[in-house]
């Protein structure tokens, strides 16, 4: 059963709603241990100063920012706990906005909240007027000593929570120089139509238990057949070259009658050019 990581109340105008908080996911990576290959004992992580070449104690660790290259601010603990938020337990809503206005990239991770004791009159009333005005709420909320901007969000029967990022963490886009100009590459109407016809194919409803982690499947079934005593017998692998462009307009029209079901369009076969006479043979000389 899920452990609640956080308790404490939602707070929107006088009204507070008691929470408790739990994850809304749990990572599925595989993870391993670094080994000696000689005795397969697992290999201890040490604090070395390179200069010296000695192992430095844990208390004699500080917090250093790098301002330029081998140059660092030295910074206290006592000066970072100074600066911590206050921790007042509650998820402050700044702002109620519409779902369809937050780009998702500023979502971080998800969370569920679930109501605390006596919360669960209040906790329904607030789920209930934000799925019906199609709201999402904005607010900040101090978990672990650090602030986060959050946004809480009615899913079903309950409520979710997603921390998010700040717009300066976001980078933005025309930074990437490859990213056409649309001024200078646009599609064809033709294209366009295609295109849309395609997608309109393609579409149906989001199940996302179609979707498996197939490497993270293979890894685990790698180790269970060796950790059974098989012999794995390893093939080379090969980087697949990159594919050539192709014709846009073949290709559109070819992914959309391969969705369908239809045969690919015959094109007229060429015509033939006139059959050459063969050359006399020549007897060889010895």
């Amino acid at each position: 059963m899920p452990r609640s990581i956080w308790t404490g109340a939602i707070s929107f105008g006088l009204v507070t709603v008691p929470v408790k908080l739990y994850s809304a996911v749990q990572r599925k990576t595989v993870r391993f241990h670094q080994l000696d290959a000689e005795n397969g004992v697992r290999i201890a992580q040490k604090r070395v100063n390179p200069t010296t070449g000695e192992e430095v104690p844990y208390e004699r660790l500080v917090k250093g920012y790098e301002i330029s290259p081998d140059r660092y601010v030295l910074v206290d603990p006592g000066e970072l706990e100074a600066l911590e938020p206050v921790k007042t337990r509650t998820i402050d809503i700044e702002d109620f906005v519409d779902l369809a206005e937050i780009d998702p990239v500023f979502y971080d991770h998800p969370y569920y909240l679930a109501p605390g004791a006596g919360g669960a009159k209040p906790y329904r009333l607030l789920l209930e007027a934000m799925a019906e005005t199609g709201k999402v709420a904005i607010a900040n909320v101090v978990i672990r000593s650090k602030q986060h901007l959050v946004a809480v969000r009615p899913q079903g029967d309950v409520l979710g929570m997603a921390t998010m990022l700040y717009p300066d963490e976001i980078v933005d886009p025309e930074r990437i120089d490859e990213i056409p100009d649309p001024d200078e590459v646009s599609a064809t109407d033709k294209e366009l139509a295609i295109a849309k016809q395609l997608v309109e194919s393609l579409a149906g409803p989001f199940e996302p238990e179609k979707y498996r982690d197939t490497y993270r499947d293979e890894v685990l079934s790698l180790i269970e057949r060796k950790a059974a005593g098989e012999e794995i017998a390893v093939q080379p692998v090969r980087e697949e070259e990159p594919a050539a462009v192709p014709d846009l307009m073949a290709a559109l029209q070819a992914s959309l009658e391969q969705v369908r079901g239809e045969p690919a369009e015959k094109k007229a076969p060429a015509k033939k050019a006139p059959a050459k006479k063969p050359r006399a043979k020549t007897a060889k000389t010895g």
